[in-house]
């Protein structure tokens, strides 16, 4: 595949926008006529059918003005202030832009700890997905009014590494000043060049990366370099391209200068892998002839072949899955609890919600989280 259609192409695609693409540094105004040029875009990826999410700064940015704090360093408490005031008006600005096109925006605030923690991580993630399977495009920022220094991420590139991966993503777009990795830092050395693709993050990719510039952005190129690994160990493809000209994504669809970094597996395989090889079991669920034979053609598990339910475990917890001679046959994120699972387990998906008395996931195991063979 060309870098040419590699934005077109995607299924999932994740944009990340800076605050100072989006925001006068001066006067903490809204840049609406760029912002509108990148909707257009969006609303262009939309109507191809693609899935899209916007990661987006400018919360404390755009909150400064109206509580009169512009041209002075905040503290902690004066910019949760300013984001609590800010974000209102900058989804606002999200939805006013795309409900020119009849795409309806939906605003989700996250902390480092819902990337976390595994009940919430999946929590997002379901809502991501209900979101994008309605047609809707997520606008998702760090929750400034909650986070602390020791607990936020402190930057958006990373956030959208972590979006990325929860929605299994395949590519990922870094809309920022500079368009994209130099050898060198080009603010200070002519002889810099543009690495326009990355295979395989080095040691000496991870040098080229400089110091954060001033402004209203907390990221650079060493943050970047960071949510790269996050993106390519999830087997997404990821871009840092410039942001300020006018339809950003429109000329890097055309082949605009820019640098990808490639992965070597797709998401959903990167995702198994994960799977397989980091989650500790917590339980076992051992399943009869009917669900093995289903399981082996790529089916999801359903509570109707569940015989056993053995261990303490929580939804979104690692657990074997074995046959009905007790022999191992997989490993797979639980959507219940144990003692859930065990009151739904022989019984159809339709009859969960009478059992339970909330309406759960049809599947026990869904096949994405399901990983057989191990």
């Amino acid at each position: 595949m060309s870098t040419l259609n590699y934005v077109k192409d995607a299924r999932r695609l994740v944009i990340k926008i800076g605050s100072a693409l989006l925001v006068d540094e001066d006067g903490g105004k809204l840049h609406q006529t760029w912002l509108d040029a990148l909707c257009d875009d969006v609303a262009a990826a939309h109507g191809r059918g693609q899935e899209v999410l916007i990661v987006t700064s400018g919360a404390i940015a755009i909150g400064r003005g109206p509580l009169g704090m512009i041209g002075r360093k905040l503290r902690l408490e004066e910019k949760q202030a300013a984001a609590a005031t800010g974000q209102m008006r900058l989804t606002q600005a999200y939805q006013s832009s795309l409900d020119r096109h009849g795409i309806t925006v939906a605003q989700v605030l996250v902390t480092l700890d819902d990337t976390e923690n595994r009940r919430r991580y999946l929590n997002a993630r379901n809502t991501l997905d209900t979101l994008l399977r309605l047609r809707a495009v997520p606008v998702i920022n760090e929750n400034d009014t909650v986070a602390t220094t020791e607990i936020r991420f402190g930057d958006n590139d990373r956030l959208a590494a972590r979006v990325t991966q929860m929605v299994s993503a395949d590519t990922c777009v870094l809309l920022s000043d500079i368009d994209g990795l130099y050898t060198a830092d080009p603010r200070g050395n002519p002889d810099a060049k543009l690495v326009p693709e990355i295979r395989e993050i080095t040691p000496e990719i991870e040098a080229m990366a400089g110091v954060a510039a001033t402004g209203h952005g907390s990221g650079g190129m060493v943050t970047k370099i960071m949510a790269a690994k996050i993106c390519v160990g999830a087997g997404c493809r990821m871009a840092i391209a410039p942001g300020k000209p006018m339809r950003p994504l429109k000329a890097l669809e055309e082949g605009g200068r820019c640098s990808w970094f490639l992965p070597s597996a797709e998401p959903r395989a990167a995702r198994k892998r994960w799977i397989a090889g980091s989650m500790q079991t917590l339980g076992v669920i051992v399943v009869d002839d009917g669900a093995v034979s289903a399981l082996n053609g790529g089916k999801s598990l359903l509570p109707a072949g569940v015989l056993d339910v053995q261990g303490d475990f929580e939804r979104g917890d690692a657990v074997e899955v074995r046959g009905p001679d007790g022999r191992a046959i997989g490993k797979g994120l639980s959507a219940y609890a144990a003692n859930d699972m065990r009151a739904i387990k022989g019984r159809k998906s339709e009859d969960i919600e009478n059992i339970l008395g909330f309406r759960g996931r049809s599947e026990i195991i869904h096949r994405d989280d399901l990983v057989i063979g191990i």
